[in-house]
């Protein structure tokens, strides 16, 4: 796409106080794909990526998470000060996005799930892929106590994905996954083994300067779990991607991230206990100095155009959040 004239950047980015104030954006994403997939049309594409990662290097300062934050707490954070994190630790992050933030030369941390790597499938993955070949009319969910889902075309297979991530995302996980190999299993699904990160492409990434994150060990949703089953996921995640990288995981996002709801403050408390020095949410906003650093907002700025990719940049920059909320996803 052609690239954003100067004075229409300059007349966005006036409506952001991150040139005035210490205020820190912090981007999420989770996957970019080469060409657009249709099962998940609101991830990026490499191009869309590329000009999205372009406009952050021309009007923004890019910093790494951990630098970021220390400087926050310093009150040294520079203007327009943001970071870019990927969550759960997709194979693409290595071999599509991470060509991107070199050009570009845009630091990342990517937040990784530890119990996947190599060949692991996430549930949600796995019902999106089950359904992507499917070639019935109808998917017979009712032996599960679920409905009867039409799939005679391409969108309604992939309306029926994610009504059915909708709907179990807070069963609990031995049941989402259940749900999940019962359905691959009913449409005889023939499901990828490369979704995922391997420990090659992990180690890779940490060599070229990303940041790892935990993300857990298998991806729960840590309100769903017994206090010391939450406690064991955010321990054992780090501990699996430390003796990887053969070095500290020292940032942390929460599964789901909506605060209140995916997590709350024991946990909040065992991430700190293991050591993290910082971890992010999904709730929207920017943060300051009186924000939470074991709490801190990320947003996903959806927008298909530059224009409202920096409009959206500028406007979320007008909520500070200090008391995570209501996620507004």
């Amino acid at each position: 796409m052609s690239d954003l004239p100067q004075p229409l950047a300059r007349a966005l980015l006036s409506l952001s106080p991150l040139g005035r104030q210490q205020r820190l954006s912090i981007l999420i994403f989770h996957r970019v794909f080469k060409e657009r997939d249709w099962m998940r049309p609101g991830e990026p594409t490499e191009a869309e990526f590329a000009w999205q990662m372009r406009l952050l290097q021309r009007h923004f300062t890019v910093l790494p998470l951990p630098e970021a934050v220390q400087l926050l707490k310093e009150n040294r954070l520079p203007p327009r000060a943001a970071c870019v994190t990927f969550d759960d630790g997709y194979a693409d992050n290595a071999t599509v996005a991470l060509p991107v933030l070199q050009q570009y030369g845009i630091p990342a941390t990517v937040f990784v799930a530890a119990g996947y790597l190599n060949g692991g499938s996430m549930w949600n993955d796995t019902v999106v892929e089950s359904l992507r070949h499917y070639k019935g009319d109808e998917l017979d969910l009712s032996e599960l106590e679920m409905p009867v889902y039409r799939t005679g075309t391409d969108e309604l297979r992939r309306k029926t994905a994610y009504a059915i991530i909708s709907q179990c995302k807070y069963l609990e996980t031995n049941r989402r996954k259940e749900v999940a190999d019962h359905i691959a299993q009913h449409t005889e699904a023939s499901l990828p083994d490369d979704l995922m990160l391997t420990t090659e492409q992990l180690l890779t990434l940490h060599q070229q300067g990303v940041e790892i994150g935990g993300h857990t060990f298998s991806h729960p949703i840590l309100s769903s779990l017994p206090p010391d089953d939450a406690k064991e996921e955010i321990v054992g995640g780090k501990v699996a991607l430390e003796s990887i990288i053969n070095g500290p995981v020292r940032v942390f996002a929460y599964p789901n991230g909506r605060p209140n709801v995916d997590y709350n403050e024991t946990h909040v408390a065992f991430v700190k206990q293991a050591g993290f020095e910082a971890a992010v949410a999904t709730n929207w906003g920017v943060s300051d100095r009186n924000s939470d650093f074991l709490q801190l907002p990320r947003f996903t700025p959806w927008d298909k155009t530059s224009t409202r990719f920096l409009l959206r940049m500028a406007l979320n920059s007008r909520h500070v959040s200090k008391t995570p909320g209501e996620d507004k996803c």
